[in-house]
């Protein structure tokens, strides 16, 4: 099988994820701010970081290139929602909630940012 069938694979295995957990998380804290897609932009990204470097040349778990597009582009692209996250954030700002718009701009970046840091931070303590 080619390697953009395991893509198309990660990416509708990702999405379920996404779909569950988001909801799960929306359920639990309200619809009123996107927690959930925040949520699943914020694990994706801690996930990425650690697998990327857990998995890459210097990594302890070597695997080919094949194995780690369908978790890093599959995977783990269809679980994070860069799209989705737009989407709401505009949405905000057409409902005149600037605050809360702005906040899920700051949080997303800084949270992401960090999520794949404290992932990477993790990959290497793994790969010592």
């Amino acid at each position: 099988m080619t390697v953009g069938f395991w893509v198309a694979l990660g990416s509708a295995l990702g999405g379920l994820g996404r779909f569950w957990c988001s909801g799960l998380i929306a359920r639990a804290f309200g619809e009123t701010f996107p927690w959930g897609t925040l949520a699943v932009n914020v694990t994706g990204s801690l996930l990425i970081g650690l697998f990327a470097t857990v998995t890459g040349p210097d990594g302890r778990l070597l695997l080919g290139a094949p194995a780690r597009q369908f978790f890093m582009l599959g995977i783990f692209g269809g679980f994070t929602t860069f799209s989705s996250f737009s989407l709401q954030t505009l949405a905000l700002a057409q409902d005149g909630e600037w605050l809360r718009a702005s906040l899920n701009i700051v949080a997303s970046v800084v949270l992401c940012l960090l999520g794949v840091w404290i992932g990477h931070a993790l990959g290497v303590a793994i790969n010592r």
